[in-house]
C-alpha cells in the first residue's frame, strides 16, 4: 500500500488546484481522477469561463473572488500561459432585479469599478445588444474570462513539476477512513494517506455514500453553443461577457467571439437532472440545446444569432441554495469536502484550491467559508 499525505479524489478544476497549493508546501501528494484532465466529461470544459468580482449571488463572494483573480494572476506569471481576458462582464436585467441590486451593493462595499447604464446607453454603446426599454445593466470594467482549459493544464504542470504525482484515468471505488486517516482503493490499487479531500464534481454523491453521507447534490445537463456573429459588433477587444436576468426568470450567460469563433452563449436556469455516467452527451438531442439560446440570441443579440457553429454538454453540480460546500466531513475530520459549486464555481477554483489545502495542512483557512458550511442542510 502506498503512502501519501494527502489524497485528492477528483482532479478537476479544484482538486488540481489544491494539488499545486499542496505539492509548492511539500506536502506528499496524491491525485486521482477518473479521466485525464483537462478533460470534456465535467464541468470545466468548453475554453473559457466568465470571472466577475461584485457579485449578484452574494457580497460575501467579493473577497473569495478578489482572492481567486489575484491566484490567476500569479499563476499566469509562474506558467507563462495568458488565463485572463479583461473584456469586462456585462450584467442586464429588469429594474428591480435582486441580482442586479446585489451586485450594485456589492460594488459599494467593496468599492469596485462599476458603471450602471440606462438600457438606451447599453444599446448605443454596444449595437449588437437590443436592451428593452424597462431593463438597465451593470458593466464590470475590471472583469472577463478565464480560459478554463488552460487553467487546469497550467495547475496541472506545475503540480507536478512541484512534486505531485498524478494519476489519470484511475477511477475510485470506495473510500475508508482508516483511524485518523484514509485509505482509497481503486480497480487495480490501495492508496493510504493521513487527509483526503473529496472534489469529484458530480460524482461526490456516489463517493460520499461510501462514507454514510447523503448531501442535496443534484447533477444537472447543462449545454454551450457557439453561433456565427458579426466580428465587428461581437469581437473580444469590442464587446464583453455578459449575464442576461429576464423578466421570466430565465437566465442566459456569455461571451464575446474569441479568435472568430463566434459569441458563446449557455441558459443557467433549468436543466434535466442526471446519472453522469449515463449522460446524453451529444448536443442537440434535446430541442432545448439550440432552441433557448437561439431564441435568446433573436430577441437580445440578433447579429448573434447566426449559423451554429459547435455546440457542448457538461454538467452542473447544484445545491439547493446554489452556494457551495466547502467543509470538513462531520464524522472524519481528516476529509475535507469540496462539491456542489451549481454553475458559478469554476472562477473560484485557485481560491478554493488555497483555501482547501488551508483545512487539510492547517486545520482552518485564512479564508471565510462560513456560508459554505455543511451546518446549513
Amino acid at each position: 500500500m502506498e503512502n501519501y499525505e494527502v489524497i485528492i479524489v477528483g482532479a478537476g478544476s479544484m482538486g488540481m488546484a489544491a494539488g499545486y497549493f499542496l505539492a509548492k508546501q511539500g506536502v506528499r501528494t496524491l491525485l486521482l481522477d477518473t479521466y485525464d484532465p483537462p478533460h470534456t466529461m465535467g464541468s470545466h470544459h468548453g475554453d473559457t469561463r466568465i470571472i466577475r468580482h461584485a457579485y449578484g449571488e452574494g457580497k460575501q463572494y467579493v473577497p473569495l473572488a478578489l482572492r481567486a483573480q489575484q491566484l490567476w494572476q500569479e499563476l499566469e506569471a509562474v506558467s507563462g500561459t495568458k488565463l485572463f481576458e479583461q473584456t469586462g462582464v456585462l450584467s442586464a436585467g429588469p429594474l428591480k432585479d435582486s441580482f442586479l441590486q446585489e451586485i450594485r451593493e456589492s460594488a459599494e462595499t467593496y468599492s469596485l469599478p462599476l458603471e450602471v447604464l440606462r438600457a438606451s446607453e447599453v444599446n448605443e454603446r454596444w449595437p449588437g445588444i437590443s436592451l428593452p426599454d424597462h431593463y438597465y445593466a451593470c458593466l464590470e470594467t475590471s472583469s472577463g474570462v478565464l480560459y478554463s482549459e488552460k487553467c487546469i493544464s497550467a495547475y496541472r504542470e506545475q503540480a507536478i513539476a512541484a512534486g505531485a504525482t498524478l494519476l489519470p484515468h484511475t477511477p475510485v471505488t470506495a473510500i475508508q477512513p482508516d483511524g485518523d486517516g484514509v485509505i482509497v482503493h481503486t480497480e487495480a490499487h490501495t492508496y493510504r494517506a493521513g487527509k483526503l479531500l473529496l472534489s469529484a464534481g458530480a460524482w461526490n454523491p456516489a463517493l460520499l455514500a461510501s462514507l454514510d453521507l447523503s448531501l442535496p447534490l443534484s447533477p444537472t445537463r447543462k449545454t454551450v453553443a457557439w453561433f456565427g456573429s458579426e466580428e465587428d459588433l461581437y469581437r473580444a477587444d469590442k464587446f464583453p461577457a455578459f449575464i442576461f436576468k429576464l423578466a421570466d426568470e430565465t437566465s442566459y450567460y456569455g461571451f464575446p467571439s474569441i479568435d472568430q469563433e463566434g459569441v458563446k452563449i449557455g441558459r443557467h436556469d433549468g436543466g434535466v437532472e442526471i446519472d453522469p455516467d449515463r449522460l446524453e452527451r451529444t448536443f442537440g438531442a434535446l430541442l432545448s440545446d439550440e432552441g433557448d439560446v437561439r431564441s435568446f440570441l433573436e430577441t437580445y443579440m440578433p447579429q448573434a444569432a447566426g449559423a451554429l457553429r459547435q455546440g457542448r454538454v457538461c454538467i452542473y453540480t447544484m445545491t439547493p441554495d446554489e452556494h457551495f460546500i466547502i467543509d470538513r466531513h462531520p464524522e472524519y475530520s481528516q476529509i475535507v469536502i469540496a462539491a456542489g459549486f451549481s454553475g458559478h464555481g469554476f472562477k473560484f477554483a485557485s481560491a478554493v484550491g488555497e483555501a482547501a489545502s488551508e483545512l487539510l495542512t492547517q486545520g482552518k483557512s485564512t479564508h471565510d467559508l462560513s456560508m459554505f458550511s455543511l451546518q446549513r442542510f
